[in-house]
């Protein structure tokens, strides 16, 4: 059981893809995530979440996957006691929210503008780069260490961009005194309430792993869409430009989707035939898995 001082709290990053572009549900105007407590009368924690998203945002809930529990010492500086966070990962497609908790949707890409790389790599990162550099070198017993988990955080020295380390990337930060929720005058990328912005940072990272072997993001989608939205979709999530040709022919290779048997218009009027999610590959992909190519240009 919890103790006096603690208590658990529901919290949701609730992501949709709109205008190509991955975008969160916040509330307080864009400084904090969906939450409130676990109550006794909540039938489950997943029951729960649900009721305060839809009472803050006002908006639909469709799939939820529980993502990950926070309860370190002194997540929230200045408020006694202890809070244990149940977060969850929730995918819908974006809405109006006209809840009471001045909710809106705002770009992954606005709190974390360095993960953003479909344009190549963000002039952001050099400033952050060279600011890390200078506190690896700050301790010498500290710093082969700090340089290598810099490299392989940053891709760097010889080493690639992983996109899934979203969480590692900005810890580093944090640790470094680099964002303001460390308590740093200025940093990079929006800020947020508590540790809101590290929960966002480790939706985003499981959400960039799994679009690679389970169909999750055609919850993300219209019912029907092109080729090119699809792509773009997973673009954005990723952060990447991915190899057109590759792509197009591991998504026939994966058997995920069907024509509609339809047309539509693409950028410059060039038709498009367009597809559906076949949702009868959905209990066979659980059990062999299903991938979405990110082969970079």
């Amino acid at each position: 059981m919890l103790g006096a001082t603690a208590h658990a709290e529901l919290i949701a990053v609730l992501t949709a893809v709109t205008g190509d572009e991955p975008r969160v549900m916040t509330v307080r105007s864009g400084e904090a995530l969906p939450s409130g407590p676990f109550e006794v009368s909540h039938r489950s924690l997943q029951g729960g979440l649900r009721e305060w998203i839809e009472e803050q945002t006002g908006h639909p809930v469709g799939y939820l996957e529980q993502l990950y529990t926070f309860a370190d010492k002194d997540r929230a500086p200045g408020e006694g006691g202890r809070t244990i966070s149940i977060s969850y990962l929730g995918l819908v497609r974006e809405q109006a929210a006209p809840g009471p908790g001045h909710p809106g949707w705002h770009g992954w890409y606005g709190y974390f503008p360095w993960e953003d790389h479909r344009n190549g790599r963000p002039a952001c990162l050099e400033p952050i780069i060279g600011a890390l550099n200078l506190w690896a070198a700050r301790e010498a017993s500290r710093r082969e260490n700090r340089q290598r988990r810099i490299d392989f955080s940053f891709g760097l020295n010889g080493m690639d961009w992983n996109e899934d380390l979203v969480l590692q990337r900005y810890e580093l930060m944090f640790e470094a005194g680099l964002v303001q929720e460390a308590g740093a005058d200025q940093g990079s990328g929006r800020v947020m309430f508590s540790d809101h912005r590290r929960i966002l940072a480790t939706g985003i990272a499981r959400l960039r792993a799994k679009i690679k072997y389970r169909p999750v993001v055609f919850e993300l989608m219209p019912e029907s869409f092109t080729l090119l939205q699809l792509q773009r979709c997973v673009e954005a999530l990723a952060g990447l430009t991915l190899h057109k040709p590759n792509f197009r022919r591991q998504i026939d290779q994966q058997n995920l989707i069907e024509e509609t048997g339809e047309m539509a218009s693409e950028t410059g009027g060039r038709p498009a035939k367009l597809f559906r999610y076949r949702h009868a590959v959905l209990e066979e992909r659980a059990l062999s898995g299903s991938k979405l190519p990110l082969s970079r240009n």
